[in-house]
């Protein structure tokens, strides 16, 4: 081998590890980006569950006051019957619920839609 063919092929060794390095760098930065990314939503993510978790803590307050304030005396009387266990519905009127099961017929009467026929 000559030394001409050393020195060539020296250079092209020292081509390939510049193009393997200008490589590494490249995905050096790409990924330092999309680590960077990644933190950002992860924030932003754990911020939109804690606003969420208010939103849900605030609609549920929210509906828990509309039922009871949105009645009508006579409803809110039902649900007070319905409370000490007693049914309310057509179906098993005045006879206790045992162990306080739920009925969906007296849900229906106390907080169902009525729309006059």
């Amino acid at each position: 081998m000559s030394k001409i063919d050393l020195y060539e092929q020296l250079l092209t060794i020292e081509q390939q590890a510049k193009l393997t390095f200008d490589g590494i760098t490249e995905m050096k930065a790409v990924l330092s980006k999309v680590l960077e990314e990644n933190a950002e939503l992860e924030i932003e993510n754990k911020h939109l569950r804690e606003h969420l978790q208010e939103l849900q803590q605030t609609t549920e307050e929210t509906d828990t006051k509309d039922l009871s304030q949105g009645l009508s005396k006579s409803k809110q009387n039902l649900q007070n019957l319905y409370e000490e266990g007693f049914h309310i519905c057509p179906y098993f009127y005045g006879s206790r619920r045992e162990n306080d099961e739920p009925c969906a017929f007296c849900n229906d009467v106390i907080y169902g839609e009525r729309t006059a026929d």
